[in-house]
């Protein structure tokens, strides 16, 4: 959009985001989020409002990297004052999303390879330990949850706001059932920055490798197998990471695994009970 001043990109953004929001919300049947996050349509406050408005428009690329963050403008466009709006920017930028530039105010963070190297660096180290954990303790009741994720992840269309929640409900789903809420803290805003990468970059011809890993997961899940799960989804992520540092560019990132099995660096207490 040559000629088009950032601020008013950046509005007209989430202007056309939102009215897409608002269509998928027409008609999508099982709707799939991150964490407790409240639905679109139920009361929340201004500021919870802003956040959530803001949030999914800067992870599915309504607002761009790099996109201006003017306050009044986002104001209008949501209905509401500059206070909550700056409120959710404030928080926007504790999660790394956006970052405050001296005399030029807030940016939605820019892409590149250093910072998807950094985010994957950490998510490789914390996801592969809460998969593990997870699959020591999967029941048949979360096998179906996340199943019922993959199965509304396959059916959207390939970078839509559908496939984005249900992929988010699937992985973070299998994580919660690690029970640690530490481990949840720490992956979720990693996760998030990660997906803007994911949407805007990760080439569309590795979505069938994408389900099959998904399922390969999965099915390690329930067959307790958390070495092998651990292992499969290191490796789906360093695919993943590899394949959108190459869209962008750069070089490969990450080695994948070989072997079969993914040696947790933490001596968990289930692992000296027999000995």
């Amino acid at each position: 959009m040559a000629g088009v001043e950032p601020g008013v990109r950046a509005r007209r953004g989430l202007e056309g985001w939102w009215e897409m929001v608002e269509h998928a919300e027409e008609g999508l049947e099982h709707r799939l989020v991150f964490d407790d996050e409240p639905q679109l349509g139920e009361h929340r406050t201004l500021a919870e409002k802003a956040f959530i408005s803001l949030h999914r428009a800067i992870l599915t690329g309504g607002l761009e990297p790099g996109a201006r963050l003017l306050i009044d403008d986002l104001a209008e466009t949501l209905g509401m004052s500059a206070m909550p709006v700056r409120e959710a920017v404030r928080r926007l930028g504790a999660m790394g999303l956006v970052v405050n530039v001296p005399h030029k105010g807030a940016r939605v963070t820019e892409l590149s390879v250093q910072d998807l190297r950094e985010v994957y660096e950490a998510r490789l180290v914390l996801e592969p330990l809460a998969i593990y954990r997870a699959a020591m303790v999967f029941t048949d009741e979360d096998a179906r949850l996340a199943q019922i994720a993959l199965d509304v992840m396959s059916e959207q269309l390939a970078g839509s706001i559908e496939q984005w929640s249900a992929h988010s409900s699937f992985h973070l789903g299998l994580y919660r059932v690690s029970g640690s809420s530490w481990l949840m803290r720490l992956i979720q805003p990693l996760w998030e920055s990660s997906e803007r990468y994911r949407l805007a970059l990760a080439p569309k011809d590795v979505e069938g490798a994408r389900r099959d890993a998904h399922e390969k997961i999965l099915q390690a899940c329930l067959n307790h197998d958390d070495g092998y799960a651990a292992f499969e989804l290191y490796n789906h992520l360093a695919t993943t990471a590899n394949a959108t540092s190459s869209a962008m560019g750069g070089e490969e990132l990450f080695r994948l695994l070989e072997g079969g099995v993914w040696v947790s660096p933490v001596k968990l207490p289930e692992q000296f009970v027999d000995q």
